[in-house]
């Protein structure tokens, strides 16, 4: 198995206003998308040709969204940002960029 182009732990993943989760995962690896709960039970994947990423507009740093499979989600990437004193982007901004990267759709260009 290959090494993950994107992972982020302790991820807040909701669609509209509920939370699916307040402690999952988001996996980019083999050209898939994941979004995982905490307990690794899968709440939606798809081919990143199929997903689009992008920031909502007038949030923070640490908030993303995602479309996968015609299903918004709203994600807060807060686990992996880098500690104090580091350097290095926000992982909200890492995960968007790993999406168009590894060839996911443009749609959501607000970033």
């Amino acid at each position: 198995m290959t090494e993950p182009e994107f992972t982020a732990t302790g991820v807040r993943i909701g669609r509209r206003l509920r939370s699916l989760t307040r402690a999952g995962q988001v996996r980019i690896s083999e050209g898939r998308l994941e979004l995982l709960t905490s307990y690794g039970s899968e709440i939606d994947s798809a081919p990143l040709a199929a997903v689009s990423a992008g920031r909502p507009w007038f949030s923070h740093d640490d908030k993303a969204e995602a479309i996968v499979n015609g299903t918004r989600y709203s994600l807060t990437l807060r686990g992996d940002d880098p500690a104090p004193g580091e350097a290095g982007p926000p992982a909200a901004r890492r995960f968007i960029d790993a999406v168009r990267k590894a060839g996911g759709g443009g749609r959501l260009s607000r970033a």
